[in-house]
């Protein structure tokens, strides 16, 4: 029995056509078969059917009538507003046709509430000095250099090392390095032996005495004493430059030549980046507010087809960072399933928003014309590098810009 929200749909294929799908079945199987006193594929019908049975062809004419009872059942069903893969289900099946039950999830009613002077504020956005002179801080160091130096090892410097290490006046496996680059500080050494570095020159020779951690990865060595053998090949700092004409002639910014244009373009910069978090945050905030006075009860096809598509995009991200799914389930000790459970709730919310923004863009009778939507997709093909038909290839089709702009306009409604 459907719900409120789904719809059966019965399409059956019989007659002339059934029996066209079955002799085309038959063609297909016959090529397979092997039936004594007749070549492979020369066997009567009348003889393969006597030996395997009608029944054997229905599988592959189902197959292909399937296709066309789809499409009949989406021409006989243009008015209704299905929003998930429609399912299909076998009713029944004989000599004299093929019945098939479709599930369609409609769309839900939307009760709208109250989605207009919702008292929600913009963040206004400030940039402060520090933050100016942080940011051009990380800056300077990013084009710092490591520079040789002639004294003591100190905090933040890099001292190139050879060491080897024993533990009861005998060395073990994976305790030897020869000029290996440390940054004192980094803490990436057992504790305490950067620490033991410090104050040392560059020919110094020393023992470092050190006690491994507990949960150290070694049995063998974890809670265990052991002496390290250092000697200092090379000691170097970290030399940040300075700002001047060099400094600026290595950023390449376009009328960056003195510290106040720099001040003033990275001011700009962060300014920008608030502004943006701080639209989204809006946005974010409206759209929580409005969805508080919507009734509707989402199909739960809808959700799931959300979390197939976030699932899909996890995985794209993954990629671009050199991972699969399934690398991700071993690092994670997770699955499939545990995933798509910890997406449910934002799937659902992103279902609701857009069911929400559809039923106010309806209700403000919002409609985008084609013109609005072809200057829109020449302004993002340029915008993004592409021809327009590349662009809209990638988008989904002119429909899809439509969409997009109309979502937009309801966002704006919010705002009032």
């Amino acid at each position: 029995m459907a719900n409120k929200d789904e719809k059966e749909i019965v399409i059956k294929v019989e007659g002339e056509k059934w029996q066209n799908a079955l002799d085309e079945a038959y063609k297909k199987a016959v090529k397979k078969v092997k039936i004594d006193g007749f070549r492979p594929g020369k066997a009567p019908k009348e003889v393969f059917l006597k030996k395997y049975g009608k029944e054997s062809l229905y599988n592959d004419a189902m197959n292909m009538c399937l296709g066309d009872a789809y499409d009949q059942m989406l021409d006989e069903n243009k008015d209704l507003e299905i929003v998930s893969q429609p399912l299909v289900d076998l009713n029944s099946v004989d000599e004299k046709g093929v019945e098939f039950k479709f599930i369609l999830t409609l769309k839900p009613t939307v009760k709208l509430g109250k989605y207009k002077g919702l008292g929600v504020k913009k963040e206004t956005v400030k940039v402060t000095k520090k933050e100016i002179e942080e940011n051009i801080e990380n800056m300077r160091k990013r084009f710092a250099e490591n520079v040789e130096k002639d004294g003591k090892i100190e905090n933040g410097d890099i001292a190139i090392i050879d060491f080897e290490g024993f533990k009861d006046g005998i060395a073990f496996e994976g305790g030897k390095g020869e000029n290996y680059s440390l940054t004192i500080g980094s803490n990436t050494f057992i504790p305490g032996f950067e620490e033991q570095l410090i104050g040392m020159k560059k020919g110094e020779e020393k023992e470092i005495n050190v006690t491994f951690p507990e949960d150290y990865h070694s049995e063998e060595l974890k809670g265990q004493p052991a002496v390290f053998k250092v000697k200092v090949n090379e000691v170097k700092m970290v030399k940040v430059p300075e700002i001047d004409e060099d400094f600026f002639a290595d950023l390449a910014l376009d009328g960056i030549d003195s510290k106040e244009a720099l001040e003033k373009q990275v001011e700009e910069n962060i300014r920008v980046q608030k502004e943006q978090v701080s639209e989204n945050k809006y946005f974010d905030d409206l759209l929580e507010a409005a969805s508080k006075n919507v009734e509707v009860d989402i199909p739960h096809p809808m959700i799931h087809e959300e979390i197939d598509r976030m699932l899909k995009q996890y995985e794209e991200n993954l990629k671009m960072q050199g991972l699969t799914l399934k690398q991700f389930y071993q690092f994670t000790n997770s699955d499939e399933q545990a995933l798509r459970d910890q997406m449910h709730a934002e799937a659902e919310k992103r279902v609701l928003y857009r069911l929400m923004l559809e039923e106010i863009a309806k209700q403000e009778k919002i409609e985008i014309d084609d013109k609005q939507a072809s200057d829109e997709a020449n302004k993002l093909a340029e915008k993004y590098q592409m021809k327009k038909d590349e662009f809209l290839k990638l988008f989904g089709g002119i429909e899809m810009v439509k969409y997009d702009l109309t979502m937009r306009a309801a966002m704006e409604t919010l705002k009032k």
